[in-house]
Parts: structure tokens; sequence; C-alpha cells
């Protein structure tokens, strides 16, 4: 029984169906949930830092209830998209209204969207690949499968990878340089495959490519079905998806860094190249995302059986709260650079 805790997650996008439903201040539903409520709750509730016995992780990694609960978040993200541009297109919004559906539903997109297509993302199984990309498409980041898994894993905690936030680095700065960096690395590592592979980057076995043309036409086929409204609509919600998952990954790293060897290379990835967190509620809404230090140990692990690891660097707060903290630059800084330079002189 205990392993339907991760039905609450699914609070989220009901809150976005009920917003777009009921309309009026529930449009803020989510918004208010995401970033009133838990961060209300996780001040009041423990951190826990069990794990999995070992000799139980097998079995209950192959637990076929896991998965199907990443999966039905794939109808729920396009039915709440859908449902959005329908009633963006056919009812008048005041401006409050507007925004905060906007929003809600945004937040539906980097969850229910990004979040879980990150973790299919890691399996080995082709119809699992395929839906995590197709889940990436609302926020219009595809490329994000082929740099996540590819460049970011590889390169975290290093100046190379663009999805690791430098110490002092303000998340606004961060945005940019992720998301634009993102984006050209995501066509430099196609580029080194095919050359690998002896093709040519302009065929269609370039993902990017293929990206591109699946996102023109998700677009075009938004705008024949609701117009400039609907097509504003797709790009906004995507927008508040990305620079969800973009903060996100400010905090998942800032500030950590690799130590070089004598080879000038960097160290092998630890769990102290990731900051975590084991505040119960953040791990339940978002898949046991916030243990993202063994994630970065051991990319495979499914998300029901990460561990909490006694080496690696924790955030004095849940996931929901630290993404208000990093939107204010100075609070963010007092509470996280003392900790960073902390860590750093213990492992340097």
């Amino acid at each position: 029984m205990k392993d339907l805790k991760y039905l609450i997650a699914f609070l989220l996008p009901l809150s976005a169906i009920t917003g777009l439903l009921w309309i009026g201040p529930w449009a803020w539903a989510t918004v208010i949930l995401a970033f009133g409520i838990l961060p209300l709750l996780e001040l009041w509730t423990p951190e826990h830092t069990s794990n999995t016995p070992p000799e139980q992780e097998d079995s209950r990694s192959k637990q076929r209830v896991f998965d199907v609960l990443l999966y039905l978040n794939a109808p729920i993200l396009f039915g709440i998209c859908g449902y959005y541009l329908f009633v963006l297109t056919t009812q008048t919004l005041s401006m409050s209204e507007l925004l905060g559906l906007t929003l809600s539903t945004g937040i539906v997109v980097g969850t229910c969207g990004i979040n879980v297509a990150h973790e299919l993302g890691h399996r080995v199984s082709r119809a699992e690949q395929f839906l995590s990309k197709l889940m990436l498409l609302p926020a219009l980041y595809q490329h994000f499968h082929i740099e996540h898994n590819r460049g970011h894993h590889k390169n975290v905690a290093t100046d190379k990878d663009p999805a690791t936030a430098r110490l002092g680095e303000t998340v606004y700065a961060f945005w940019f340089r992720s998301v634009i960096g993102s984006w050209r690395g995501a066509w430099a590592l196609e580029q080194e495959r095919l050359q690998r592979e002896h093709k040519s980057a302009r065929s269609w076995s370039n993902e990017m490519l293929q990206f591109c043309v699946f996102q023109v036409l998700y677009l075009l086929g938004v705008f024949a079905l609701f117009s400039w409204t609907g097509l504003w609509g797709a790009i906004a919600i995507a927008l508040t998806g990305i620079l969800l998952l973009e903060t996100v990954n400010y905090l998942e790293h800032y500030g950590l860094k690799r130590r070089l060897l004598e080879s000038g290379r960097p160290e092998p990835v630890s769990p102290i190249h990731s900051w975590n967190s084991d505040h119960e509620l953040g791990r339940i809404f978002l898949f046991e995302l916030t243990r993202h230090s063994d994630h970065h140990f051991k990319a495979t692990r499914k998300y029901q059986i990460l561990r909490h690891l006694d080496e690696s660097p924790q955030l004095p707060f849940g996931y929901p709260t630290s993404l208000l903290m990093a939107l204010a630059p100075p609070l963010w800084f007092r509470v996280m650079n003392p900790i960073v330079e902390k860590m750093r002189e213990k492992h340097n």
C-alpha cells in the first residue's frame, strides 16, 4: 500500500483540470499547490532517508505498477494541453485567468511532461524511448533527449556542461546559457554520432532534424485547430515548462565542480556532484527526481529504487521551496554559497 503514495503526484494535473473546468480563482490552482501549499507542507513534514533493501531492489524495479504510473502521464499531459487550448480559444478570459491557466498548464508540461520524459529517456526499451520523446513535444524541447543523456550526464559539474550552474551565477543568466548551450550541444552530439556512422548530418537519420520537423508540424497543427491564439498559447505553456525545467537544473548542480585529474580529465561522476533532497513530498510529486545524486551515480536506476547516499550534498529545503528561493538571487546566494564553499573545502 505504501507504493500508492505516488498517486499523490497526480494532484498536480488534477488541480490543472479543476482550474480549466471552473476557471475564476481556480485558474491558479496548480500554481498555488506547487509553489504555495507544497513549500509550506515541506516545512512541517520530515525528510526520509530510508532506502529499499538491496536484496529487494531487483524485484521492486520490475514491478509493473511503477511503470504504469509513468505511462499514465502521457494521455493526461496531452489531454490537459488540448483542453487548455480549447478553453483559451472558446472562452472570454480575464488577464488573471489567462495567466493562471497558462502557468498551471505550463507546470503540467514541466512535471507530467519533461520530468516523466526524463525518467523514461533513461530506459533501454525503444517504446519507452519513443514515449519520452513524444512527451517532450508539448514543451518544444525534444533535443533534451539528446543533450541530457549524452551530454549532461557526461559533462555534469564541469565547464563543458551548460546545465550545471556556476557559483554566483543567477538563475536568470543560467536560463539563457543553458537553453542556448543545450540546443547547440544536441546538434554537435548528433553530428558526431552521424560522422561515426558515416552518415550525412543532413540526412533523416539526424534526430535533431526530425525533432525540428515534428515540433513545427505540432505547432502547425495547433494553428490549424486553434488559430493564432492557440499558437501563442502553445508557445507560452512550452516556455513555462522549459523555464521550470531549467530552474530545476539550476539548483541540482549549483556550484558543484569535478576536480581535474593529472591527465587533464575530470574525476569520475560521483554522488558529491549533485544536490540531493530527501523531502518526502517533493520526492513523490517529481517521481524521485530529487534523489538526484544517485540518479547521476547510476542513470539506469529506476525512480522507485533511487537511494539516499550519505556522501551526497543535501539541499536545505525541498525542491518547491528551493525553486522559489532560486528566483530571488540574493536570498539564494546567502543560503547556498556558504554550503557550496564547505562542500568544496571538504572534497578538495
